[in-house]
């Protein structure tokens, strides 16, 4: 690849390195309407994201850092990267599979393991295969008892930017052990564009009747709750920032949004899961999933301290997550979907994030 400035300014010799012994690079997509974006695979980490606004302009609409060394040496917030081998937060680090205990798991968020431990899938090179100007798939092999996991597993991650200005996100995984897995993207959006201070005036609709309480430390408990008469209702939109700090115990918990939604499913394909919009840009934003389940996240813990792409600050509460998953202590609470993995299964997803305007 050319060392030609990317759409959003990003340089690729700025993301050329080795690690681990794998060759890390970035990867450029693009679409018949002009719509551009950027992966490294380096944690299969989506790095830009420019869409069209309501005037024409291209607009990056995800939070990210300007080079490589910026991921790895930078504040993690898991920006853009696939979070594995399993996604949002375990109880105590430990669970028990088939009548066996796995309790080496890293405790890295309070009492719990989140997002796959210190090395985590967002935090190893992928191989990296970029199949045509839209498509790229990456791969990796995590080997039996990485970051406490029984069972080799091989993922495969595949990104997509269609000619509809969707960003379509397949995952498949197969299994030599019985496991468990919960994977997801941890894109933080900002659809007035990437560096825009706050999302509090982006509009929002999440299309659940439940979502799931939690207690001090993010891990769910009891029956789900209903949103009905609460701060945590977006079956009709609302400004994201309009509640977010009410005097609601939920939400002083998670210092805002931090919340798994139990998607309302027609189906067993692809459901909507939200809906988000800017008013300054006239970007709108569809999610749709085959899971069960998305995270929203208000970015209650981002700090402004360190300068993402363009020179960019992310202060607290400038970008919103819709983390497709399973719900967050599945392998502790068998009343859950399920998240085991067997051998000869393949776990198999989609989610779609689709961009259009008002």
């Amino acid at each position: 690849m050319k060392n030609e400035p990317t759409l959003s300014g990003l340089l690729p010799s700025d993301f050329s390195k080795t690690i681990d012994g794998e060759k890390v690079s970035l990867c450029v997509l693009t679409n018949k309407s002009g719509s551009e974006m950027t992966v490294t695979n380096y944690g299969a980490t989506i790095v830009s994201l420019m869409v069209p606004d309501k005037d024409g302009k291209m607009t990056d609409v995800v939070l990210g850092y300007s080079s490589l060394d910026d991921y790895i040496s930078k504040e993690k917030f898991y920006y853009g990267a696939v979070c594995g081998r399993y996604a949002n937060r375990i109880a105590n680090g430990r669970f028990t599979l088939d009548g066996v205990l796995y309790d080496q798991l890293a405790v890295n968020n309070g009492p719990n393991h989140l997002h796959g431990g210190i090395k985590g899938f967002d935090a190893v090179a992928w191989d990296m295969l970029q199949k045509d100007n839209q498509t790229v798939e990456l791969t990796y092999i995590s080997e039996d008892g990485e970051e406490g996991f029984p069972g080799k597993i091989a993922t495969i991650i595949t990104y997509s930017l269609t000619d509809d200005n969707e960003l379509v996100i397949d995952y498949k995984a197969m299994s030599t052990q019985p496991t468990v897995l919960n994977l997801t993207n941890h894109s933080y959006f900002n659809l007035s564009g990437a560096g825009d201070t706050s999302v509090y005036d982006h509009q929002l609709m999440i299309n659940a009747d439940y979502y799931l309480p939690t207690d001090a430390t993010s891990i769910p408990f009891g029956l789900p709750a209903v949103v009905e008469n609460t701060p945590m209702d977006f079956r009709t939109p609302y400004p994201i920032g309009e509640r977010i700090d009410d005097n609601f115990e939920q939400l002083i918990f998670g210092a805002g949004y931090d919340h798994t939604y139990i998607i309302n499913r027609k189906h067993n394909g692809m459901n909507l899961a939200a809906r988000c919009s800017s008013p300054k840009t006239g970007i709108v934003m569809d999610v749709l999933t085959t899971q069960p389940g998305v995270q929203l996240y208000t970015g209650n813990w981002l700090t402004g301290n360190h300068p993402g792409k363009s020179g960019n600050s992310y202060p607290r509460r400038s970008a919103v997550c819709f983390e497709t998953q399973h719900y967050p202590d599945s392998p502790n609470k068998p009343e859950y979907p399920s998240c085991v993995l067997r051998p000869g299964e393949m776990f198999k997803q989609q989610t779609v994030y689709k961009f259009s305007l008002t």
